[in-house]
């Protein structure tokens, strides 16, 4: 199996009939599905709490992959591993002690997963890469879907997955979230990304897994893209 996957982020998607659209990502070819919890301090935004987390785990049997753009994240820890997340995402910018909130992610059998924003170096993550099993690069700002993706992070991408090898973590997730789509899959790819968040990409499309078997046909006919392995 292939270790690129595509997580469709239902930030983006129609909250009017989210159960709906989990299950069409689900039957459309999805690998995870992404959740953006935003507290409106970290971030200009207020999205979803543990409930719609809890929610969304009775409606598909898709990994779900929490991102917490929030303050004080090691408070929401608990709440979202009994809803359901299979995975947390903690900013480094939150945690002054990121190695204590990880590791408590980890104690209650989640994936425990490291993000960077754009303009925070690749250096912060350095000390945690091998306690980790994700890192998240944003590659737009925080807070909104839509954005344009930001090209100057791609060096980034490049140093993290070099970092995780020398820290013996070639198996960690190298994913990447915002403005990704056909127009840039490719790209991080070739950068050593291989999990990617889309949001209006995925559920603004006509169909969802026209979409999951083009992006897929693209990663698998790039010969520069980071090459998938058994997981």
């Amino acid at each position: 199996m292939s270790r690129f996957r595509i997580a469709p982020s239902i930030l983006s998607a129609d909250f009017g009939r989210l159960a709906e659209e989990v299950r069409a990502a689900e039957r459309a070819g999805a690998d995870w599905i992404h959740l953006d919890v935003m507290d409106g301090h970290f971030v200009p935004n207020l999205t979803i709490g543990p409930d719609v987390v809890s929610a969304v785990s009775r409606v598909t049997s898709l990994p779900l992959d929490v991102h917490l753009m929030v303050e004080n994240p090691e408070r929401f820890v608990e709440p979202f591993a009994d809803a359901g997340a299979t995975a947390l995402g903690v900013h480094v910018e939150t945690c002054p002690h990121l190695h204590r909130t990880l590791q408590q992610i980890k104690d209650r059998g989640l994936r425990c997963c490291v993000v960077l924003n754009p303009a925070t170096p690749a250096s912060a993550v350095e000390p945690v890469l091998p306690l980790v099993d994700q890192v998240l690069v944003m590659t737009v700002n925080p807070g909104f879907g839509g954005q344009s993706f930001l090209p100057e992070t791609l060096p980034k991408l490049s140093r993290i997955r070099a970092d995780l090898d020398a820290a013996g973590r070639p198996d960690a997730d190298l994913v990447v979230d915002g403005g990704i789509g056909p127009a840039t899959v490719e790209q991080v790819a070739r950068h050593g990304a291989n999990v990617f968040v889309m949001g209006n990409a995925f559920f603004r499309a006509p169909d969802y897994k026209t979409l999951v078997d083009q992006i897929r046909q693209q990663l698998e006919n790039s010969p520069e893209a980071a090459p998938g392995h058994e997981s």
